[in-house]
């Protein structure tokens, strides 16, 4: 990040945070927010710069930074330029008092304390004016999806047809609640969580900086804990940072891991990765005892399970990269967590991540937490008993052991008139059924179907397929079948979609109707007719001869 081109300072001239100090002054200093910054650029370079943006994103990316930067860069003036510019070093002479928040042209408002009409008419009532000193009235609201239905109402035509001095900025955390109406008039940004290790090397960075040490380790934890937040990782940062405030002579100390684990009331990684050795083991005394263990030393249930998942997302990364698997841990955790990968098959961790998911929002609920938690290591540890799934499934083929109680409990219900899914129809019958149209629609037009059997669905993906598209038929066949089933989207399936099939199959049936010899005579008598679509004529037209209908129209 750059230093600061205007230094904030507390009110009394003394400990300025973290979060304060080192707030973005350029694009440049935005981290992670690239592809938004070239889109701002290439649109002022372009002379194509819209009348009004919506930035949207979870807290602490830096929204109203970002708000403040673009009022900055469409009023941006020096000696040299005098037009938007993504530039803005040297400072330009609007550009501290807009980051300071006192400049003339530039109003800012939290929609989260004024929501009501009364409020958006003050600014419908002043967006007539021109500018004071600046070219370009800008009006930063912050948490619009707070506004009153009516105060949105209100703004609807102004930001339709605003003044060309005038640009509004909307920032949110709840893109969903803003209506579409103001959203489709917007140039929408979603602002990126700033990824582990990208925002670990920034406090790395700020730890130079400000002459402090922390261990790469406890860096690692902050930015985990973080979930993507610059702003949460620098106070974090902060409050590290005071857990060894020196020696006598005044000489700092290193931050360790540990030193962070205590004060996020984390467990201790190793125990953790003891504990997940004793559920693959299904040792359910061990794993009772360890969880009661750390609980009494101060840890958080909820953040027991969190941990227990990172471990089990590491070991499955392990199992599925290998070598390319970037994990962060001393060499001998990091052996460990390989190890786990190399001896659990897919199918398990798939199994216990879910599992400790479930278990994790029961934790949450629980009206004793801890209880819930050792509840969950129960389950885990049988479930450790019990064989893989691929292997479950092999036994039932072969016959041999009988299958496992769910697969019985399934099949229960499958005799008791429940859908039985034995061919890919099966699952569109299912569909058209529960008048779940969006993802029958889904399934007809990007599925290039390669194989489909009971527990396992192999497809090509067409293009423009959603990504989460996989997920969703995974989830509703579990939720059909009570079975955990393999949908799989990489095949090359050779084939076609049903979208594709009837959209190849229209195509040569209007080929072979235009050869028709009393078509062919029809579109020589009526020059610039086309067909326009072809259909029996006994799905609308009953009566009608035999063939085709084809309705025409005059260019």
């Amino acid at each position: 990040m750059a230093e600061s081109l205007f230094p904030d300072a507390s009110p009394s001239g003394g400990y300025l945070v973290l979060a304060r100090k080192y707030r973005p002054r350029t694009f440049q200093d935005l981290i992670g927010q690239e592809a938004m910054v070239r889109t701002i650029a290439n649109s002022f370079a372009l002379g194509r710069i819209p009348h009004a943006y919506m930035l949207t994103g979870v807290r602490g990316v830096g929204k109203t930074t970002t708000a403040r930067l673009i009022a900055r860069a469409l009023n941006y003036e020096t000696d040299k330029v005098r037009g938007p510019s993504i530039e803005l070093n040297p400072p330009g002479v609007h550009c501290e008092a807009i980051m300071e928040s006192r400049h003339p042209d530039v109003f800012e408002m939290d929609a989260a304390s004024r929501t009501g009409i009364n409020d958006i008419r003050e600014i419908l009532d002043s967006v007539r004016y021109a500018p004071v000193s600046a070219r370009t009235k800008v009006y930063i609201i912050d948490e619009v999806h707070m506004l009153s239905t009516q105060a949105f109402n209100g703004l609807l035509k102004t930001l339709e047809e605003p003044p060309p001095h005038v640009k509004f900025i909307f920032a949110t955390t709840e893109i969903r609640k803003v209506p579409v109406t103001v959203l489709s008039r917007c140039q929408r940004f979603d602002l990126k969580r700033v990824g582990g290790d990208r925002l670990a090397e920034h406090l790395a960075n700020i730890c130079k900086k400000e002459g402090v040490s922390v261990e790469p380790d406890g860096l690692a934890l902050i930015a985990r804990a973080a979930e993507g937040s610059v702003r949460d990782a620098l106070s974090l940062l902060d409050q590290a940072i005071v857990q060894k405030p020196g020696d006598a002579k005044g000489a700092a100390k290193a931050v360790t891991g540990a030193d962070v684990r205590d004060m996020l009331g984390l467990a201790d990684r190793t125990r953790m990765l003891d504990l997940f050795e004793a559920i693959a083991k299904g040792d359910a005394k061990t794993a009772i005892l360890e969880v009661r263990s750390l609980y009494e030393g101060g840890a958080d249930p909820a953040l027991i399970l969190r941990d227990l998942l990172e471990i089990g997302h590491d070991a499955a990364r392990a199992q599925a990269l290998g070598q390319d698997a970037r994990l962060v841990g001393a060499a001998d955790w990091l052996a460990r967590v390989r190890a786990l990968g190399e001896k659990l098959t897919p199918a398990q961790l798939s199994r216990l991540w879910q599992m400790l998911l479930k278990a994790l929002e029961e934790t949450g609920r629980a009206p004793d937490p801890v209880a819930s938690a050792e509840m969950a290591m129960v389950r885990l540890c049988a479930a450790a008993g019990l064989p893989p799934p691929e292997e479950a499934a092999r036994l039932m083929r072969e016959g041999g052991g009988g299958p496992p109680a769910s697969s019985r409990q399934a099949e229960g219900r499958h005799d008791a008139g429940g859908p039985r899914l034995q061919a890919f129809p099966d699952l569109l019958s299912l569909l058209e059924e529960q008048r779940d149209i969006d993802l029958l629609v889904a399934l007809e037009k990007y599925v290039r179907l390669k194989s489909f059997r009971p527990g396992e669905m192999i497809f090509q993906g067409a293009p423009g397929m959603p990504p989460e598209l996989p997920r969703r038929i995974q989830r509703l066949l579990k939720d059909v079948t009570g079975e955990l089933w393999v949908v799989r989207a990489d095949a090359d399936s050779g084939v076609e979609s049903l979208a594709e099939r009837r959209a190849l199959e229209q195509a040569k049936a209007l080929d072979e109707l235009k050869r028709h010899p009393y078509v062919a005579e029809a579109l020589r008598a009526f020059p610039g007719a086309e067909i326009t679509g072809v259909r029996r004529a006994d799905d609308e037209n009953e009566g009608a001869p035999a063939g085709a209908v084809v309705p025409m129209k005059r260019q």
